[in-house]
């Protein structure tokens, strides 16, 4: 290697090669027939559902373990302990405006967390310090701009830098970094899930090929999916099934696509259940009409409503009584 020849460092492709493609783009847009759109355009979809079928095929290793559903319901793990942290993770993607799949990632690293460890119950720190260590690594991966460990645990007014409210705790940032590590051991640094957001796009495109309701019956079918994270029953199901669900719910609401049903969305892709599908379809209609009695089921249907495609939450703008800030406690070990 040359000492004073700087020469290697230079790309030794045509700089006209990197307008290749697009004279391409051009070109065909001008020769080709519609056999050859068609022909490209069967070719693409079978590429995505192949590639659909293979997160189906891989969605098990994301997931908490089978039994943690059960120990939730038989309260070996608090349930309380963990929809007040749904809660929680949801107010504060809403009012940092993180996308609903941060949220989702966040509940996820949670939940298979809590299947595999045992956390101490006294006075509920460390569900709190799971909680806020989720969210951040659930940031880390999703996010941009990412707000520092405190902003992340203490929600202000932007008008007026008015608290707005606290998590109880407020954790030293090295004790969550701490925490942070024992999550990525536990969960062997697998933090690239496999969700019902990377289905629901798919989904859509099925029932409307044609693209003209297809922001909305995604954006009604998000909303449902983070209503369904509160419900520990939504735990029985894969990713998959919830993000099918969603989008028979979200057509289910408009008569265009009444002749939608759940034996027709097995079609959609290779390794969906009929019978998967249609008992996690029937919890959501469940959850989304308030007939499910439970109090995160409540929550849930409120989060469903039209006021969530408002961006400014009631949730982040009224002030709840002031609560007691605590120094960290020590940490997990």
């Amino acid at each position: 290697m040359p000492g004073d020849d700087a020469s290697y460092l230079l790309c030794a492709e045509d700089a006209g090669g990197a307008f290749f493609f697009a004279d391409v783009a051009a070109s065909t847009c001008t020769t080709a027939t519609d056999d050859d759109w068609c022909s490209r355009a069967e070719d693409e979809e079978s590429a995505a559902a192949s590639l659909v079928a293979e997160l189906i095929g891989g969605e098990a290793d994301y997931s908490p373990r089978s039994d943690y559903p059960d120990r939730l319901r038989s309260r070996c793990i608090d349930p309380t302990a963990r929809a007040d942290s749904v809660a929680w993770i949801l107010k504060v993607q809403q009012y940092c405006g993180f996308l609903p799949l941060t949220a989702y990632l966040a509940v996820n690293y949670m939940d298979r967390f809590l299947s595999l460890h045992r956390l101490p119950q006294e006075d509920g720190w460390a569900m709190q310090l799971l909680a806020v260590t989720c969210l951040s690594l659930a940031a880390k991966m999703e996010e941009t701009l990412v707000p520092s460990l405190l902003d992340l645990q203490v929600i202000t007014s932007t008008l007026n830098s008015k608290l707005i409210e606290s998590t109880r705790y407020i954790f030293e940032p090295r004790t969550i970094l701490r925490m942070e590590l024992l999550v990525l051991t536990a969960l062997n640094w697998r933090l690239r899930s496999v969700t019902p957001f990377m289905f629901i796009d798919f989904f859509v495109c099925k029932v409307d090929p044609r693209g003209k309701d297809t922001r909305y019956l995604i954006g009604r079918a998000t909303q449902m999916i983070l209503a369904a994270m509160h419900d520990i029953e939504f735990l029985d199901h894969c990713p998959s099934s919830m993000a099918a669900a969603a989008v028979l719910c979200a057509t289910g609401e408009m008569p265009s696509f009444a002749l939608v049903n759940p034996r027709l969305a097995v079609n959609w892709c290779i390794g969906l259940a009929e019978e998967g599908v249609r008992s996690c379809y029937k919890l959501m209609q469940q959850l989304v009409s308030g007939k499910r009695a439970a109090t995160a089921a409540a929550v849930a249907v409120n989060l469903c409503s039209d006021e969530v495609l408002s961006s400014n939450s009631s949730s982040c703008t009224t002030p709840p009584p002031p609560k007691r800030r605590k120094r960290s406690p020590p940490p997990v070990t």
